[in-house]
């Protein structure tokens, strides 16, 4: 019986401490940010830059099942190369957004420090379109640009400590709508695009980090 009562109490402590991130009424606050940027070797060419950077906020409503929302900035400039009587001119497009991503994440413990968890998301961008020159000079504003998907993503959570996890998100089931209006509001056919991909890369997973209160 003695036996029975300390193994009881082990698996008690066990569930508590693996469980104490992710219980009712905690909050995790993270987010992700991203940047690349690429320039092709053609005379003259200008490097292409995307940039994003989302901060997020969830709540546990009930253990290990928060609900939460991240908002925050993107940005991109891409530079393309036209031609025109035998003469290159660099022209491109400037995009800046205001994202909105509210989400759901749903975790099961693995152990005392590992967790893996599943999150649904609808990110949305609402954004600018501005032209480019040849010099790579913004000018004026040329559109607007509607975004909006739907990700299903997996993961795992590792928590060196009680209050921080480092996490590695894997690509899922993506789904992507893009929308873009001209400067009168009018839908721009053809610049627009519905796509949808499926699949996790183990050798390149998202890296991030979360704090929990």
């Amino acid at each position: 019986m003695k036996k029975l009562l300390l193994s009881l109490v082990a698996v008690s402590a066990f569930a508590f401490s693996s469980q104490a991130q992710t219980e009712k009424g905690k909050i995790m606050v993270g987010g992700n940010v991203a940047f690349d940027t690429k320039k092709t070797d053609a005379s003259g060419a200008k490097s292409n830059t995307n940039f994003q950077i989302v901060p997020s906020v969830g709540y546990f409503v009930a253990d290990n099942f928060a609900v939460g929302t991240g908002i925050g900035y993107g940005y991109s400039k891409t530079n393309g190369i036209a031609v025109a009587d035998g003469a290159a001119a660099i022209l491109g497009n400037k995009n800046s957004s205001f994202i909105v991503s509210p989400f759901g994440r749903y975790y099961a413990n693995l152990s005392e420090s590992f967790k893996f968890f599943g999150q649904l998301s609808v990110p949305m961008a609402f954004g600018k379109d501005k032209a480019v020159d040849a010099n790579g000079n913004t000018g004026a504003k040329t559109g607007t640009t509607t975004e909006i998907g739907v990700a299903l993503s997996p993961g795992f959570a590792f928590y060196p400590t009680k209050k921080i996890g480092i996490e590695f998100a894997l690509n899922g089931l993506n789904y992507n709508n893009l929308r873009k209006e001209d400067g009168n509001g009018n839908k721009v056919k053809g610049a627009g695009y519905d796509e949808f991909s499926f699949g996790a890369n183990f050798f390149s997973p998202k890296l991030g980090i979360q704090l929990h209160f």
